[in-house]
């Protein structure tokens, strides 16, 4: 099966689970009696991975308030000494950046850490530069932490939310030396679209097998999106596909509309890098999931999108979909937090996660769902093995829409990489029985290919959420995700992996 059918989001998750026997070399908590100042050696990678292993395989998630002060200096050490803060706004929020509350926090926060730090013997030059980030929207701050008494002063602190490791990089260098681009979502090279797999349309393009199971055939005599802007925050979009750049308004699309597309991340190991590698996409993923949502209904006899008139705003936050470095959390949520400042923007999309939970990005969802985004998040997709593991981040959580995959048949299961739990809201079908997925533009003019997963499925949901809003404008988030949801199959009855089901694109914009 080619490489970009399956968008193993998460291929730690397989191989979180291969070392759960090793109960006895999980670290304990700090030695009774012990003073911090003498605990010199941190845990090494391998011992922390565990510990997040083992809380991940008990719980289905993991969170860095739960271990002790040792076990988070270390990973904080094994995170280029990096350690993210999440402080207080008003009321105890993460705007308000600029209020007396916030600005108090954050600058008490700053000198208590130069004041630990420079009591550190084994400080560096680099270490005595405390602060290395501070966001310009939300509450928090990347410090430099060497010392363990740092972590521990800085946890008594209640004007601070959170401490998380930079971008901790949890199984990162084993999944890279079992894993290749497509376990990572990426690929360029394209397919052919089997004849049996669309269904060709005017002026000369192909509908997707599976627009007409979701009725979206139908709901385009009602509406094709017009008006409204879908934000794609993904891993960019390809120079070389003109109908995402050039000819966005080919065929039946409307010339007016519109595409921009901005890059935010950093392609660096050092944390201190601020240089962004631009907005082409260097993966693949991000074009396949923009072509899903707001393809042009073109002459070229390519793939079409769900909402082929809708307006389409890229980011490139991430090298993969992948979550798993600082620069990528970093990116992440700088994009979604631009975007939930956007008075033009209503609709978010994004198909990438992470398999527990990133303050950074939290904080972002939280912000843009404030200012009235609608979300939309992938459920997760890694192996046949492993889709057992639930719902990911950022798509557990109560601000996001959740999406995954099911297969094209009578009853409801999941695609075969498909995640699938309580924290679901919609599915859509994207699976056939011979194995196919959904048709979608290629990464390069002229070509075609195929996208699956919970990926897909998000991507198109964006797309019928703009069809709904388009035809509605001047209503809610509230109100437009009140009538999809009314919309979809298993309504009124949500199911307990499945959630509403699967979305039907006519009902919803009738």
């Amino acid at each position: 099966m080619k490489n970009t059918l399956h968008f193993r989001l998460f291929i730690v998750v397989l191989l979180m689970f291969v070392s759960c026997s090793k109960e006895e070399t999980y670290p304990t908590d700090q030695i009774a009696g012990e003073p911090l100042d003498m605990q010199e050696e941190p845990f090494s990678k391998t011992q922390i991975d565990e510990i997040i292993e083992k809380e991940l395989s008990a719980k289905g998630e993991f969170n860095w308030n739960s271990v002790s002060d040792k076990v988070l200096w270390s990973a904080v050490k094994h995170s280029e000494e990096v350690l993210t803060i999440g402080y207080n706004g008003d009321n105890g929020g993460f705007e308000n950046k600029n209020s007396s509350t916030a600005l108090n926090a954050k600058n008490n926060i700053i000198e208590l850490v130069r004041k630990l730090e420079d009591k550190n013997p084994d400080a560096t030059e680099k270490s005595s530069k405390v602060l290395l980030y501070d966001d310009a929207t939300l509450t928090l701050i990347d410090v430099r932490a060497t010392n363990m008494a740092t972590i521990a002063e800085l946890r008594k602190n209640k004007d601070i939310r959170y401490l998380e490791p930079a971008g901790y990089p949890f199984l990162q260098q084993t999944a890279e030396s079992k894993s290749d681009l497509s376990s990572l979502g990426c690929g360029f090279e394209g397919e052919v679209v089997r004849q049996e797999d669309f269904i060709p349309i005017l002026p000369n393009a192909k509908m997707p097998w599976n627009f007409p199971l979701h009725n979206i055939d139908r709901a385009w005599d009602y509406s094709t999106g017009s008006g409204i802007t879908i934000g794609v925050v993904d891993t960019g979009l390809s120079a070389g596909q003109s109908l995402l750049g050039t000819d966005f308004g080919n065929g039946y699309s409307n010339t007016g509309r519109t595409i921009e597309s901005y890059g935010v991340y950093v392609d660096s190991f050092w944390p201190w890098s601020t240089k962004t590698d631009g907005p082409d996409d260097k993966c693949g993923h991000g074009t396949s999931m923009s072509a899903a949502a707001t393809a042009p209904r073109n002459d070229m006899g390519l793939p079409v999108g769900v909402a082929y008139n809708a307006d389409l705003l890229s980011y490139r936050a991430a090298k993969d979909v992948l979550l798993n470095g600082y620069h990528e959390q970093k990116g992440v949520a700088r994009a979604i937090t631009e975007l939930g400042a956007r008075d033009d923007l209503k609709i978010i999309s994004m198909s990438m996660g992470y398999v527990f939970s990133v303050g950074r990005i939290a904080d972002a969802i939280r912000y843009a769902h404030a200012q009235g985004k609608l979300i939309f998040c992938a459920g997760g997709t890694s192996t046949s093995f492993t889709n057992f593991v639930g719902v990911i981040f950022p798509a557990s959580m109560s601000e996001t829409v959740a999406v995954t995959g099911v297969r094209e048949q009578n009853s409801y299961n999941e695609c075969e990489v498909c995640h699938k739990g309580s924290a679901i809201d919609f599915t859509m079908i994207m699976e056939r029985a011979s194995g196919e997925h959904v048709p979608t533009l290629g990464y390069y003019n002229a070509e075609e290919d195929y996208v699956g997963g919970s990926s897909v499925a998000t991507a198109s949901a964006a797309g019928i959420a703009a069809l709904v809003w388009s035809r509605n404008p001047e209503w809610s988030r509230e109100a437009v995700l009140d009538k999809m949801i009314r919309a979809a199959d298993l309504y009124p009855n949500r199911d307990s992996d499945y959630g509403w089901g699967n979305l039907d694109a006519l009902k919803a914009v009738q």
